[in-house]
């Protein structure tokens, strides 16, 4: 059986482009399975981390600088184009989100969640629009209407609270959450750790 990485996502956050992107290649070079669960970052922020709404609120002009320093020098690492702030931040990514749960079982997940991180996140692109939503479906080679469509499912509006409550239930707290069997691992950053984790079986 192969060794698994769960990957909880939300499209809304760069440090999760990174880790989306970079993930993939850990995995493939360590045999691993990536078992993608996209969820709502509000939603866990709403109850268990209000406190990145009162950064938000109240900004420190030198962390600041050091955050979107740092984040373009992991962007060039990982030969990505991030603007940050995008035009649009925060954004509302749960058209996306729900998007994502549908495309899994339609074997396009991965194909999906490229689309929306580029075109927001690359392309400055308001994902949370029907039509930037119908061009991130077209991409992945999707039907933009059948998209739609499933985006207002019960079914899939129900799962995407499921894993944003699971992902809560388990510890976490932000996007990206990994977890290797017991072990949960926060952040682009933090992959190393979930390569040594993967290797100690």
């Amino acid at each position: 059986m192969a060794r698994q990485i769960e990957f909880f996502y939300d499209v809304s956050s760069p440090w999760t482009y990174l880790a989306f992107v970079n993930v993939q290649k850990l995995a493939q070079e360590e045999g691993a399975e990536i078992v993608w669960r996209p969820f709502l970052v509000g939603g866990v922020f709403n109850t268990v981390n209000p406190t990145m709404y009162r950064m938000r609120e109240n900004p420190v002009p030198a962390r600041d600088a050091w955050v979107k320093q740092d984040l373009q020098a992991w962007a060039r690492l990982a030969g990505l184009k991030i603007t940050f702030p995008p035009k649009v931040f925060p954004v509302n990514s749960v058209k996306a989100l729900r998007g994502l749960l549908w495309a899994k079982t339609q074997g396009r997940e991965v194909e999906l969640a490229t689309a929306f991180f580029e075109l927001y996140w690359s392309e400055d692109r308001d994902i949370s629009q029907d039509e930037v939503v119908a061009e991130a479906a077209m991409r992945a080679g999707l039907d933009p209407a059948r998209l739609a469509q499933a985006i207002t499912e019960p079914g899939v509006k129900e799962q995407l609270k499921a894993n944003t409550d699971e992902l809560i239930a388990r510890g976490g707290f932000g996007s990206p959450t990994m977890f290797v069997g017991a072990g949960m691992f926060f952040g682009n950053d933090r992959l190393p750790l979930v390569r040594e984790t993967l290797r100690r079986g």
